[in-house]
């Protein structure tokens, strides 16, 4: 399926419109938004009715077909990401494409959710309900339309058709996050398009289009996870996403005992963190994650080695069930330095650090019972993380889920900023004596005296999504 031309005005619709409809063949990222079939939206056409391929649309001659596949049956649970499969077959094409829309089953003008790309082979398409105001969202992390842009597809990528070409069947995988409530059933419309491949025409394509409804799920007994109900460690920025190693915090109901546990030292296999906890249980990407607290709205997870990168499965299960896979991105470093929101002071987020007398890095008196002053030009004040990737002590990396017990540094260093100064940093890797806790002893650097003084880092070219604060005084 190809666009016709990505119009960014009403107006513009109409000049081009006046346009062959075949100039726009030879492009191949995807259709323009409203062209998957919905009711309403082009007259419900798919691509093969528009003309931009040449075609008939299912005709069984042609052999082939477009399908979804869904990790949870024909089922959704508000608020829980899932990871959905488009896969185009046919016997005779070279290449393919598809678009794919989520609405609510009884109001087909109204979306159902949002989707996300999750690699270089899709890409998510915002439109306004008139479908001729429309933009690509960039396939980054997190990904959401413009004000006013109501309705979202999901297709193909130019890299996605180029990948394609050779290897059909083909298929593209995404997120679709159901609403936060249930809005009853969600139907799913999808055209899928098989081509000749590389040069692109029009000429000859195979369109297939189909739909798929899925109903909310029955409520049970067994662990059910929150809309949105995976982030980072709130304290420490709480991101959508993770990598290995980063604490997450998992919200919903049914999750574990109705009185919280916390870890104790009879948990613990010797340095080894437990991996369950009052009969709770969290994979990741099928690994045994490591567990610190359950109760029944909330369990604290490190991240185990071995699940990759990209999308991964998280399940939570206790003796009542298993939840609704829920689907996290794992990036290779997601850093986070601890800085609660009561470190928020005048509209300022303020990072949690330590003088080397032991009082808090802040203004005087800037929270109540706590004992804070400003860090001085060349004392050392120490910070927390999660997120900041792997570790190694004497050239071995140390996986998550253990007690550390020696210094180490991290694999990817790390630069910290005061003021646009560079520190210096007298030890960054993990804190010993913790389980994937990162630990930095930051050198103050020479700077002016402040009160809010900008704080940054960058650690292997990320430098998180924080705006952090300090106070230095001589």
């Amino acid at each position: 399926m190809t666009r016709r031309g990505k119009i960014v005005v009403a107006k513009t619709a109409v000049v081009l419109a006046a346009l062959p409809v075949l100039l726009w063949a030879y492009q191949s990222d995807g259709p323009d938004p409203g062209y998957a079939g919905v009711p309403g939206e082009n007259g419900g056409v798919t691509c093969a009715t528009l003309g931009c391929h040449l075609g008939t649309a299912n005709n069984p001659a042609n052999k082939g077909s477009v399908k979804v596949s869904f990790p949870n049956g024909a089922t959704y649970v508000p608020g829980v990401p899932q990871t959905l499969t488009v896969t185009i077959s046919d016997p005779v094409q070279n290449a393919a494409g598809f678009e794919l829309t989520a609405r609510v089953a009884s109001a087909p003008s109204s979306m159902a959710g949002s989707f996300a790309a999750t690699d270089a082979n899709t890409q998510l398409v915002c439109s306004q309900s008139n479908l001729t105001v429309f933009e690509d969202v960039p396939n980054t992390s997190p990904q959401s339309c413009p004000s006013g842009y109501t309705l979202q597809y999901i297709e193909q990528s130019a890299a996605g058709f180029d990948n394609s070409v050779g290897k059909l069947p083909y298929t593209f995988s995404f997120i679709w996050t159901p609403p936060c409530t249930s809005v009853g059933n969600v139907t799913f419309y999808l055209a899928g398009d098989a081509g000749a491949g590389i040069p692109t025409t029009a000429d000859n394509d195979h369109i297939y289009a189909t739909t798929y409804t899925v109903t909310p799920a029955t409520g049970s007994g067994a662990p059910n996870l929150a809309c949105g109900g995976v982030v980072s460690a709130t304290a420490f920025g709480g991101f959508a996403a993770a990598a290995a190693g980063s604490w997450i915090e998992i919200y919903g109901s049914n999750l574990g005992p109705a009185t919280g546990y916390q870890w104790q030292g009879s948990d613990f296999n010797g340095v080894n963190a437990p991996t369950k906890l009052q009969g709770v249980s969290v994979t990741i990407g099928g690994q045994a994650a490591f567990l610190d607290y359950v109760s029944a709205g909330q369990v604290n997870a490190q991240v185990p080695n071995g699940v990759g990168t990209g999308l991964a499965n998280l399940v939570v299960s206790n003796s009542n069930g298993a939840s609704p896979p829920y689907a996290l991105m794992i990036n290779p470093l997601e850093p986070g330095l601890l800085a609660p929101s009561s470190f928020t002071i005048g509209g300022n987020q303020y990072v949690e650090a330590f003088n080397s007398d032991g009082s808090y890095t802040l203004p005087v008196g800037a929270i109540p019972g706590l004992t804070s002053r400003p860090a001085r030009p060349g004392e050392t004040i120490v910070m927390y993380g999660v997120g900041f990737g792997p570790a190694t002590a004497n050239g071995v990396a140390i996986p998550p889920g253990v007690v550390v017990m020696q210094s180490n540094s991290l694999s990817t260093p790390m630069q910290m900023f005061l003021g646009g100064t560079q520190a210096t940093l007298a030890y960054q890797g993990l804190a010993p004596n913790a389980v994937g806790l990162y630990q930095f002893n930051v050198v103050v650097p020479a700077i002016g005296n402040g009160n809010a003084v900008a704080l940054t880092f960058n650690v292997g070219g990320n430098t998180g999504s924080q705006t952090l604060f300090t106070a230095v005084h001589n």
